[in-house]
């Protein structure tokens, strides 16, 4: 007897989760062209002309540009594997990888200018106020730029192709959220946090050439160095949970085992639901009752919870023999 085949279209899931924000990834690149310009520019200019601060700013914008290349490469990587069965639910978190990843550089940078300042502090070095406010204003201005161009993006919501069409109506007391970028995210808080440390530096140059106040600069590099440290440490607490496959709010959990067990006999008997990209979530439920429906009726029952993008039911017949003298 030959093998009969079947077609599973109806029962098979699509697995990319995959992250498609075109236009993040291309004003990212821009970003990165003028972070590198920049860099060059006070490196090649701070060598020319002995400045240490030309020079310091340069190498200090090229850890900047180091956290925009790991950007560009999550998106590069995600959309290149996006297909690849490797990937047990597809390329959803490298997005994700790429925005923790960014976040623990950024908390490298604010531990080196915490460092730096307090070194300045009780060791003061001799400012040269009208190169360093050059530095610092230009500086200003590049990163003014690049956190309009990422703002922009950012702020968009991101398309997730392929989304299941069962899920694709949304619903108001779902608790859905718009898509979250966290790989933009990340670089946006890079040109942020670069742009509240030119800001605190001018105020501090300007404070110390008028008013001979030269503590303030290390005292607000420390102010500054705190302040990127807590962005940097909220980031990670973000994407750290995603990462860790953590499980959905417990009251939307809640919400699913009521919908249910409200039906009668029926017993929810095991239930997983974890993050498998920043907006989606998998699910593993089994069911118990003396007289289950059919697999299909569950789905369609639980299609109001459009978070859950890849859905597992096991149905169980209860065969126990308390059951079965119970009806």
């Amino acid at each position: 007897m030959s093998k009969s085949t079947h077609s599973i279209a109806l029962w098979q899931h699509k697995h990319d989760f995959s992250q498609t924000n075109n236009h993040g990834e291309r004003n990212t690149l821009y970003v990165l062209y003028l972070t590198v310009i920049t860099m060059l520019v006070e490196i090649i200019a701070g060598t020319v002309y002995g400045s240490m601060a030309l020079l310091a700013d340069g190498w200090h914008m090229g850890t900047h540009a180091a956290a925009f290349l790991i950007t560009l490469f999550a998106y590069y990587y995600a959309r290149k594997n996006k297909d690849n069965p490797r990937f047990a639910f597809g390329t959803g978190k490298v997005s994700v990888l790429g925005g923790f990843s960014s976040a623990i550089t950024l908390g490298l940078v604010a531990l080196i200018m915490a460092v730096e300042s307090v070194l300045r502090l009780f060791n003061p070095e001799q400012i040269h106020f009208q190169e360093a406010i050059l530095v610092a204003t230009l500086g200003l201005l590049v990163n003014v730029v690049s956190v309009f161009l990422l703002k922009d993006s950012h702020s968009h919501s991101h398309e997730h192709p392929h989304a299941h069409e069962e899920h694709a109506h949304r619903h108001e007391d779902d608790g859905q959220t718009p898509a979250h970028d966290h790989n933009l995210r990340a670089a946006y808080f890079h040109v942020l946090a670069d742009a509240l440390t030119s800001i605190l530096a001018i105020t501090a140059l300007l404070m110390g050439q008028y008013f001979a106040l030269n503590s303030l600069d290390p005292i607000i590099g420390i102010v500054g160095a705190i302040i990127i440290s807590r962005w940097s440490w909220g980031l990670l607490k973000q994407m750290g949970p995603i990462l860790l496959d953590k499980s959905i709010d417990t009251d939307y959990q809640a919400k699913i085992i009521k919908l249910i067990e409200d039906k009668e006999d029926h017993q929810v008997a095991d239930i997983h639901i974890w993050s498998i990209s920043a907006d989606h979530y998998g699910a593993v439920i089994s069911i118990v009752s003396h007289h289950p429906f059919s697999v299909e009726y569950y789905r369609n029952l639980l299609t109001p919870f459009t978070r859950l993008s890849h859905l597992t039911i096991e149905v169980n017949t209860c065969t126990q023999v308390e059951c079965l003298q119970a009806h």
